[in-house]
C-alpha cells in the first residue's frame, strides 16, 4: 500500500490536532528532505513552528492508517520515499 504526499500531510495534520487539542484545519505541514536529517516537517499550529522528525513521521503515518484504513502498520513496516513528491510504503 502506498500513501502520497497529500495523505502524508494529512496524516501529520491529524496527528498533530489531536496532540495539541486543534482542529486539524488550524495546522499547516511543510514535508522537506535533505541529506543531513532525511524526512522532516515544519509544522505549524496556533502561530508557533515545530520541526519534526521521520520518527515523528511515522508515527503519524502509523496512526493514520490504523484510523482511516483500519491496518496495523508498525514503523519497521512503513518505508518513506521521495520521486517528485514524499510518499510512504506501507507493508501490509
Amino acid at each position: 500500500m502506498r500513501i502520497y504526499m497529500d495523505e502524508v500531510i494529512n496524516a501529520v495534520c491529524l496527528h498533530m490536532a489531536d496532540r495539541r487539542g486543534v482542529q486539524p484545519a488550524e495546522v499547516e505541514v511543510e514535508l522537506a528532505w535533505d541529506e543531513e536529517y532525511g524526512y522532516t516537517a515544519e509544522v505549524w499550529v496556533q502561530g508557533r513552528s515545530q520541526f519534526l522528525v521521520e520518527s515523528n513521521l511515522l508515527e503519524a503515518i502509523e496512526q493514520y492508517v490504523l484510523r482511516q484504513y483500519g491496518i496495523r502498520a508498525f514503523r519497521s513496516q512503513i518505508t518513506l520515499g521521495l520521486d517528485d513528491e514524499i510518499w510512504a510504503d506501507i507493508a501490509v
